[in-house]
C-alpha cells in the first residue's frame, strides 16, 4: 500500500499547517451550499490535496503536475477524489469539457505561476465552468512579499514555496484579470483574510444571455402573428 505524503507543502514551515487549514476554511465558506451536489475541480491541488479531503461535492477532482500513478490509486480508493496529473501553467488547455464543473478553486496558486501566463488559465477555468458556477481564488496580498520571505529564512513558512513565487497580487489586479478572462464586473467579490495577509476572490460564471432570452423574441413574435390574423382586412 502507498504510503501517502500529508505535506501541505513541498519544504517545511512551522506555520504551513496552520495557513493551510486558514485557505481551506475560507475556501469552504465561499462554495455556495446549493453547488456542493456537484463537481469541484482543485488547480494546483499538490502532492496532498488537503483541501480535496476536508471538503464535501459529489465528485471532487485534482489537478497538478506530478502526481505519481499509484499516489493516485491510492488517494482515489481512501478519498473517493480522481487526481489528474498535468502541469496548467504549459498546457494548452485543462483537460475537461466546457461546462462540466460547478466549482474551481485555485489556492495558494496564482503567485507560483508566470504572469503571461494567467489570462489563458482564468479563460480556460471560465470555459470548464457550468453557468452559474464559482471560481475561487486566494493568494497572498502584495505587500506581504518581503514579510513572506522573511518568515521563509526564519522557518515559519516554506522557503522552498516562497522562492518560486513568480507574481504578487492587489486586489484590483486579481479583479482586472478576472474580468479580462471572462468573469462580468458584477459577478466578482474580493475580500481579505489572515490579518490583510491574503486576498480571496469569488467569481461566478454568469448564465448563457441566449438561455436567459431565446424564448421571447419567439413569444413576441407569436403575439403580433395573431394579432395580425383578427386585423380586419381593406375590402
Amino acid at each position: 500500500m502507498t504510503k501517502l505524503r500529508r505535506n501541505v507543502t513541498r519544504g517545511q514551515g512551522r506555520l504551513e499547517g496552520f495557513l493551510a487549514r486558514k485557505r481551506v476554511a475560507r475556501a469552504n465558506a465561499l462554495v455556495p451550499a446549493e453547488l456542493r451536489m456537484g463537481r469541484v475541480l482543485d488547480i494546483g491541488c499538490g502532492f496532498f490535496p488537503y483541501f480535496l479531503t476536508k471538503t464535501d461535492f459529489s465528485e471532487k477532482y485534482g489537478l497538478d503536475k506530478g502526481i505519481e500513478r499509484d499516489l493516485r490509486a491510492e488517494l482515489r480508493k481512501r478519498h473517493d477524489l480522481a487526481l489528474v496529473d498535468v502541469d496548467v501553467e504549459c498546457s494548452a488547455r485543462i483537460p475537461f469539457a466546457a461546462d462540466f464543473f460547478d466549482v474551481v478553486t485555485m489556492l495558494a496558486v496564482l503567485e507560483h505561476i508566470e504572469p503571461a501566463r494567467v489570462l489563458r488559465i482564468v479563460q480556460e477555468v471560465e470555459r470548464i465552468l457550468k453557468p452559474g458556477g464559482v471560481f475561487i481564488i486566494t493568494t497572498p496580498a502584495k505587500w506581504t512579499k518581503g514579510l513572506l520571505r522573511c518568515l521563509g529564512r526564519m522557518g515559519m513558512v516554506s522557503q522552498v514555496e516562497i522562492n518560486e513565487h513568480k507574481a504578487s497580487y492587489s486586489r484590483k489586479q486579481v479583479r482586472a484579470v478576472l474580468e479580462e478572462g471572462g468573469f462580468s464586473r458584477t459577478a466578482i467579490k474580493l475580500g481579505y483574510f489572515e490579518l490583510f495577509m491574503n486576498i480571496w476572490a469569488k467569481a461566478r460564471k454568469e448564465r448563457n444571455r441566449f438561455e436567459l432570452e431565446e424564448f421571447q423574441p419567439l413569444e413576441s413574435e407569436k403575439h403580433i402573428r395573431r394579432k395580425n390574423l383578427f386585423k380586419k382586412r381593406p375590402q
